[in-house]
């Protein structure tokens, strides 16, 4: 999962087609548990990019997106929001899975 460094590549990162944005953070215990399954996901939802946003690092993106747990999933395609899985909540991969399938890639 690529790593966003920057509001520029953000914004040009939600214009392409089907971007997941994981919202996370290092000191993140919750963060910590979904990383394993993380490739999983990735590679059985390969319509979608995911990229891994830094909440510590983007606290003003996160703010605007109304992200204020953690992890979170917001998905974009062509620049419009098309859905969020954000609560501050331990998810679990059916969990995410199942806000993939709601998706309409």
């Amino acid at each position: 999962m690529e790593k966003m460094n920057s509001i520029e590549q953000y914004n040009e990162i939600i214009s392409k087609e089907n971007v997941i944005l994981m919202f996370s953070a290092d000191w993140c215990p919750d963060c910590r548990v979904i990383e394993p399954i993380l490739p999983e996901l990735e590679a059985e939802n390969s319509s979608y990019t995911f990229y891994y946003v830094d909440r510590d690092q983007f606290i003003d993106l996160c703010g605007e997106l109304t992200v204020f747990g953690i992890p979170s999933f917001v998905a974009f395609n062509k620049g419009k929001e098309i859905g969020r899985f954000v609560s501050k909540d331990r998810k679990t991969k059916e969990e995410i899975q199942n806000f993939i399938n709601t998706l309409n890639a």
